[in-house]
């Protein structure tokens, strides 16, 4: 089950999973990474978005999402 669109997201990074009570805190980045996510973006979308706005190569753009979704991924979000 995919519980990010249930996540409850505010511009400081703190995450609250209304399903669980679980909550999570993130850096700018995965504030970012995960507002795209639900706004829809797929993982090559995000990478070059992520790339642009943090000034970053897409190669380490790339490689930061793909960490990311696979720590969400360890806490069942995605």
């Amino acid at each position: 089950m995919n519980r990010l669109k249930n996540l409850a997201i505010n511009d400081e990074g703190f995450i609250f999973d209304p399903i669980t009570g679980e909550s999570f805190t993130v850096n700018k980045t995965g504030l970012f990474i995960l507002k795209a996510l639900k706004d829809g973006f797929s993982e090559n979308e995000l990478a070059e978005k992520l790339s642009k706005n943090f000034d970053v190569s897409f190669e380490e753009a790339q490689r930061d999402v793909i960490d990311f979704l696979g720590k969400l991924r360890s806490y069942r979000l995605v």
